[in-house]
């Protein structure tokens, strides 16, 4: 790869928290290769993931050296060999800039494939930009995956959750009756405030009845699942016959769920998994289209949290 000048970023070298590994200091600014594009960053976006990858969850260090962050949001300011040169000072969010790859958002700069930098509407702040691809992706493909959802009735579990959160605003907008459920009471305003239909709190009431009673009692047709492991049981009785459940995290790597087989399949249960990096492409581009046009509606406002870098 070709430099030129500094950057500031944030890296590890050695995996652990936080606090014990992360460094910013000043590295060489990287140039794009042949179809490839160059992103100035204004905000990059963290996900459990990146936290995964740097805390050792998900495997020893693959590099000797990580940038992290998949997600960001900012102007390309250069592009490689092969990419339209209209394309500099384009406002984009990016996804997936570190998987398979050394270097992420969490710089001043960063390289992606110039299909994974997406046009960023004019109205939509870099903030929101940050916040899409991880979360936004993993969403759409445990909703769509399957096919259209308008009219379905869907249960998000965890919907205070960043895919939680969007899994709630692309099935609104795709015309689903959306239920979720939320731990902490003080979670229930910010659920409702994105158009949840339905909010069940863990504490105090109980899901299957609360959801039986919506759907007079014919359940729903999709379950969006962050623990699949605690929920499985529950999920299974909340599902109507040919129901999916989609799940897409672990609380551990050994994680193991015992399937009541016979009963999946009298009642044509399927269950999906889905990891956003190896998804097939074919998904993800129907999945930006969506995300697109769900950002032009003004119907995707996730909520922020703290910036994790800024170029400024």
């Amino acid at each position: 790869m070709s430099f030129e000048g500094k950057m500031k970023a944030a890296f590890y070298e050695k995996q652990g928290s936080a606090a014990e590994v992360l460094k910013v200091q000043e590295i060489p600014i990287p140039l794009p290769g042949p179809g490839q594009v160059r992103v100035k960053i204004a905000v990059s976006g963290v996900n459990p993931s990146d936290i995964k990858t740097r805390t050792g969850f998900t495997g020893s260090m693959p590099f000797s050296r990580i940038i992290p962050h998949q997600d960001g949001a900012g102007v390309i300011d250069l592009v490689g060999e092969g990419v339209e040169e209209s394309r500099i000072n384009q406002r984009v969010w990016i996804y997936e800039a570190q998987y398979g790859k050394s270097d992420g958002s969490a710089a001043e700069y960063a390289i992606v494939e110039a299909h994974r930098a997406v046009l960023l509407p004019s109205d939509v702040n870099f903030e929101v930009g940050a916040s899409l691809g991880v979360p936004a992706l993993t969403a759409h493909y445990c909703l769509f995956a399957d096919g259209d959802i308008k009219g379905k009735k869907i249960l998000v579990q965890g919907g205070a959750g960043a895919v939680g959160e969007a899994a709630i605003l692309l099935a609104k907008w795709a015309g689903a009756w959306v239920a979720t459920t939320v731990r902490d009471i003080k979670d229930k305003q910010g659920v409702l405030s994105k158009g949840a239909d339905l909010v069940i709190h863990l504490g105090s009431e109980n899901v299957e009845d609360e959801i039986r009673m919506a759907t007079q009692g014919t359940g729903v047709s999709k379950i969006v699942e962050v623990d699949l492991a605690a929920n499985y049981d529950v999920d299974v009785r909340c599902l109507d016959n040919t129901g999916t459940i989609s799940t897409y995290s672990v609380s551990s790597p050994e994680q193991t769920v015992p399937v009541g087989v016979l009963e999946l399949i009298k009642r044509n249960v399927a269950l999906r998994f889905a990891y956003v990096y190896t998804i097939p492409e074919e998904f993800k581009r129907k999945a930006v289209g969506d995300i697109t046009n769900c950002l032009a509606t003004g119907d995707y406002r996730p909520t922020i949290g703290n910036i994790s870098l800024s170029a400024d």
